[in-house]
């Protein structure tokens, strides 16, 4: 057996809603108390990973396939066209027209980014270190200089700029907030919350969103915004043609903004709504993998928008009777296509083309690329994320070398959120499994070469399944994961997530995460597949605590020869991961799976 790093396991025992809950790795949550432990952690990972031969030709496939390049869809203000562009090996830069505005240094990360209306400025929201913790600064875009800020916490803030291009509202620390050049802000709502702007390009309708209440307000009142009674809004704004429009998950009404109470159906789709442009003749609506043109008086569906292939769509934008979206697919990477609604017409470049099987089994559906033997089974699970079609160099390298890679839709993602969130947590994770049994099934692979991946409520995914199953799989990658589900709230962004998860102050939402909870669903003597788990110092989502806690328990109860090891990056990210992480995370996994052996 694997000899591994000292862990103090403590005696702490609390209770929680009359139960008893364990807690042996708690020191672990303080990074200065866990300092030693994680550098013996880091000198086992790199024993390892130094181990394998095959990691620096995993490390070049990857940089190869990663090197694509990328271009943003084009936001036009006042005659400009804005776009972020990043050429192949090269970091992003943000162009207006074809000159460079902001050139990414040191460690700069440009999360967001909205011009004025009249093209002269740009507001920039920068974090450095993959922190997401972002500033908001004003550009002047004639001379890049900073003409305002920065304005800390903003977090992906959304910003809605008014047509004299010199006030805007925004998100800043949680709330609603306007903001005059060179002023100081004026607090519009005060309850912090996860706030979504809208505002109509005269600049008279403002309106404001969360997951479960809705605001109106008519500017040129000058009265505080008003809380309008809705349920699962997620879009409300008043196009250019003077209409209301609100986004639900029933589909999309029209109104009056003048009586935004009063409204009539006007498109009901048969999947989630990703976009909406508004365009001079048509309305577009976008899900998560085509386009429908419909009829701007009626809302009857017309046509579609020709896609290059079977793929993914995402950032719809619009200027006048043309649109601007982005497509990828499982090998094509992600490209810039324009619609032109007075031609019906769609310029885009040419989409590659491989095999990809889609297979079902228990309403899970899987995508499959490459051909049977070792396989990567990778998932997300929650917050309504779809698992569309997307390139991946990853995936791709692990395909190249002669793997499958199965993507799985389960209950929690897209429109099969609600079955898998709250209480209903455990089916996304059945699901998984069930997805897993498949593949052995049919003949796809073996236990012995089956592998699982995960990334954050992904890298929560896995570990679960390794718990609950862990003779299932030879190897799991869990990335910047929840495995703590006891203390989720308490550190990172969980304190937000309680509608996807539930609240430990709940006794019936204890007792149900308590159910799944990986960290403490650990047992002594069993044998573990091999894990590694990768985590990240400037994480802001979710602590690195949570891989700690689970290593630690995993190395003290595994019984089995395959190797825990945990990979962390002090100045990285939640988001942040590159062609350094892949490459471990494959290495890894090919090791442990037998791929190319």
């Amino acid at each position: 057996m694997q000899a591994y790093p000292c862990a103090e396991r403590l005696t702490l025992v609390e209770q929680v809603h009359g139960c008893s809950v364990a807690d042996p790795y708690r020191w672990l949550e303080d990074p200065a108390a866990a300092a030693p432990w994680l550098r013996d952690q880091d000198e086992l990972w790199l024993t390892y990973a130094g181990s394998l031969s095959t990691r620096f030709r995993w490390k070049n496939t990857v940089r190869r396939l990663s090197n694509v390049g990328s271009v943003s869809v084009p936001v036009w203000r006042g005659g400009r066209c804005f776009t972020v562009r990043r050429e192949p090996g090269q970091r992003p830069v943000l162009f207006v027209d074809e000159t460079s505005l902001l050139d990414l240094k040191n460690g700069l990360t440009l999360d967001a980014w909205q011009p004025s209306p009249d093209g002269t400025k740009v507001a920039v929201q920068l974090s450095r270190g993959g922190t997401e913790q972002a500033a908001l600064s004003v550009l002047d875009v004639g001379t890049g200089q900073v003409i305002d800020g920065p304005l800390d916490g903003c977090r992906y803030s959304p910003v809605a700029w008014l047509p004299d291009s010199t006030t805007f509202y925004y998100v800043r620390f949680r709330q609603v907030r306007r903001h005059s050049l060179g002023e100081a802000d004026t607090t519009i709502l005060a309850d912090e919350a996860s706030y979504g702007l809208e505002l109509s390009a005269d600049g008279r309708w403002l309106t404001v969103c969360t997951r479960d209440d809705l605001w109106f307000a008519d500017l040129t009142a000058d009265a505080p915004p008003e809380h309008i009674p809705t349920t699962s809004t997620t879009l409300m704004s008043v196009g250019p043609d003077e209409r209301l429009y609100v986004v639900t998950a029933d589909g999309i009404s029209v109104g009056d903004p003048a009586a935004p109470t009063v409204r009539r159906e006007y498109i009901k789709p048969a999947e989630p709504l990703t976009g909406l442009a508004i365009l001079d003749d048509v309305v577009l609506v976008a899900t998560a993998t085509a386009i429908a043109v419909h009829d701007r008086l009626t809302g009857a569906q017309t046509s579609t928008v020709e896609l290059p292939g079977h793929g993914s769509v995402g950032s719809l934008t619009a200027d006048g009777n043309r649109a601007w979206f982005s497509y990828t697919d499982s090998v094509t990477p992600p490209m810039v296509c324009c619609y032109d609604a007075s031609t019906g017409h769609t310029t885009h470049e040419e989409a590659q083309s491989t095999p990809v099987e889609t297979h079902h089994t228990k309403g899970v559906e899987l995508r499959i690329i490459g051909k049977p033997g070792p396989t990567i089974l990778y998932g997300y699970g929650g917050f309504g994320q779809a698992l569309t079609p997307t390139y991946s160099a990853f995936a791709l390298a692990w395909v190249e070398a002669g793997g499958a890679f199965v993507t799985a839709t389960v209950r929690g993602d897209g429109a099969q959120h609600d079955a898998g969130t709250g209480h209903d947590k455990q089916h996304v994770f059945d699901d998984f499994i069930a997805a897993a049994e498949y593949l052995i099934d049919e003949g796809w692979t073996t236990a012995d070469q089956l592998a699982i991946c995960g990334e954050s409520n992904g890298g929560l995914l896995t570990a679960a399944a390794l718990t609950q199953r862990p003779a299932l799989f030879a190897a799991a990658v869990c990335s910047a994961p929840l495995t703590d589900m006891i203390r989720y709230e308490r550190s990172g962004l969980g304190e937000r997530w309680t509608a996807e998860f539930g609240s430990v102050d709940d006794p019936d939402d204890f007792q149900n995460l308590l159910s799944y909870s990986p960290y403490h669903r650990v047992v002594d003597g069993v044998k573990y597949p091999a894990v590694l788990l990768t985590a990240f110092g400037n994480d802001t989502r979710v602590d690195p605590l949570h891989a700690r806690k689970f290593c630690a328990a995993l190395q003290h109860a595994t019984a089995g020869p395959r190797p825990v090891l945990l990979r962390f990056e002090q100045d990285a990210g939640h988001t942040t991961g590159g062609v350094n992480l892949a490459a471990d995370m494959l290495a890894f996994l090919a090791d442990q799976t037998g791929l190319g052996a």
